[in-house]
């Protein structure tokens, strides 16, 4: 649990619940929690440093969002996805993400794509540093911050919760492996063919790199290759 333990909980006790339940959301998605196993409040709060009860209020939160679930006397145990689940998660986001991606290059101000550059080279440089948890955060902030570019607030929310729902479980078997830096790189490439208002190739770009997702996404003694 060495990331949970280093992460900075130093936060007011309104926002401390959201905190909490980021920081284990991050550990769902980096693996760091993993699938069919059971995690007690009390010693997920001894990690933290803090009380169990903030941590217990975030495991429902989280279990609202069908990432855990509750076992009776004994903690939250971790949702299992299967590899139906995340071929039907990938064919949502595709629907959604690959059109408003041509409709906001075609439309978004060039200042506001630029603007998300620092993000996609956050995204890199996390990649190249194995820095699994800021890579996570980063990428999540470029692709809602792209997509609120279309201007549609449900739309946002949606691709977030889909997002919520799945775990990258071969992110660290990539990142070992150094192929997780090649679909960083994407995020540049995408934000490159938007810049220069060429949507069907941003359509293109953005359909592959939700293909290298979901190889991402397929459990480590089932991944597919990253660049598949």
């Amino acid at each position: 649990m060495g990331h949970l333990i280093h992460r900075d909980l130093g936060a007011t006790r309104e926002r401390l619940r959201d905190q909490v339940a980021h920081a284990l959301r991050a550990a769902l998605i980096s693996g760091e929690l993993r699938p069919g196993q059971v995690y007690s409040a009390p010693a997920l709060a001894e990690d933290f440093g803090i009380s169990a009860t903030p941590v217990r209020e975030a495991m429902l939160d989280l279990a609202r969002e069908g990432l855990v679930e509750p076992v009776r006397n004994k903690g939250f145990r971790v949702t299992e996805v299967d590899d139906r689940d995340l071929d039907q998660y990938t064919e949502i986001r595709s629907l959604i993400e690959v059109p408003t991606v041509g409709r906001v290059a075609r439309t978004a101000p060039r200042a506001d794509l630029e603007a998300l550059r620092p993000v996609a080279e956050e995204i890199v440089r996390a990649a190249r540093e194995h820095d699994l948890i800021g890579y996570l955060e980063a990428d999540r902030r470029f692709h809602l911050s792209l997509l609120a570019l279309a201007g549609n607030d449900r739309l946002v929310e949606v691709v977030g919760d889909l997002r919520k729902r799945t775990r990258l479980y071969g992110l660290t078997a990539l990142d070992e492996r150094d192929r997780l830096l090649p679909s960083a790189e994407e995020h540049l490439e995408l934000l490159d063919l938007m810049l220069a208002g060429d949507a069907k190739a941003a359509e293109e770009c953005m359909a592959k790199h939700l293909g290298h997702v979901r190889s991402i996404w397929a459990k480590p003694d089932s991944a597919a290759p990253a660049d598949r």
